[in-house]
């Protein structure tokens, strides 16, 4: 199955045209998850559609992800509120590196919170700068990029799992006749689906000039000890060439030009083929004699 992020389009804005009306009093159930470098406190609703200890543990499952990313949560501190409505987990959203959304539909059940990649997107809206609204595909590329590697490298997603998702969304975010680079065509598809081909193919680059020993796990870890968490807002040009600063390439800012100044259109059926994906009939088997195997298998590597 395809992940589908359709149903989070009409909350998952712009961070800075984002804007939610809700009731900001506690509700009646709050705790506080202690985390490496940080903490998060839990608000959420009462009676829950769940267990109690089966929210705390769909949070923390998705802070262990991104902490392990960068060897420590992303914040010193985030409160985090669950609100009631929809079906199953929608409507997130971030703000400003303080402050996380998330809503239940009364019909979720375990499985779909042992499955959901939106809590572990919206942290790592935490950890890496805000940018103006044009630019807004670096922002959202990123979350959707590094939030299914950072689930695969401790084993909550499976390799086939990544890989099949990418080969099925990723067409979404090639660009149209009339399309004029991510940097000013705006549709759903070019911003989510077309900023994570950004990341994938950074990765990809930043791997092939580094021989696998530099990654954008180097760059977002370099931007985001340097101070650009989620609080900070950058241009992108600064945010671009500190990703190039963190992995010693210039492959952001020529991904850029490609990509972001113009409507590129990488030959992905080349791509699969040179990393040895192989998509038949919705599944996804390997080739370990393809060119590039080496780096496809890096990306999904288990935390060393």
């Amino acid at each position: 199955m395809i992940r589908t992020k359709l149903i989070a389009l009409i909350f998952l804005l712009p961070h800075a045209a984002r804007a939610e009306t809700a009731d900001d009093a506690h509700p009646p159930f709050t705790q506080t998850l202690p985390q490496t470098g940080g903490s998060i406190t839990l608000h959420a609703p009462e009676p829950l559609p769940l267990p109690r200890t089966d929210i705390t543990d769909w949070i923390t499952r998705a802070a262990s992800a991104i902490t392990h990313f960068y060897g420590r949560y992303p914040v010193k501190h985030v409160d985090i509120y669950v609100y009631p409505g929809g079906s199953g987990i929608n409507g997130g959203i971030e703000y400003n590196g303080q402050r996380i959304n998330l809503h239940l539909g009364n019909d979720t059940t375990r499985p779909d919170l042992l499955d959901d990649w939106m809590s572990t997107h919206e942290m790592f809206h935490l950890s890496q700068p805000d940018v103006d609204d044009d630019n807004n595909w670096i922002s959202e590329g990123m979350a959707d990029y590094l939030e299914p590697v950072a689930r695969v490298r401790i084993h909550q997603i499976t390799p086939e799992k990544f890989w099949t998702d990418l080969v099925e969304g990723l067409p979404q975010g090639l660009p149209g006749p009339e399309d004029r680079g991510l940097d000013h065509t705006h549709t759903w598809g070019r911003t989510y689906w077309g900023g994570s081909l950004f990341w994938l193919l950074a990765d990809i680059r930043t791997r092939q000039q580094t021989h696998n020993q530099k990654s954008v796990r180097d760059a977002a870890t370099g931007v985001l000890n340097s101070g650009g968490d989620g609080s900070q807002t950058w241009s992108l040009k600064d945010l671009l060439n500190a990703y190039d600063r963190a992995t010693n390439t210039n492959v952001f800012t020529q991904l850029n030009q490609e990509l972001g100044e113009h409507p590129g259109k990488p030959d992905l059926d080349a791509l699969w083929k040179s990393l040895g994906i192989i998509y038949k009939n919705g599944n996804v088997t390997f080739n370990d004699s393809a060119p590039q195997a080496d780096i496809r298998k890096a990306i999904t590597a288990p935390e060393k």
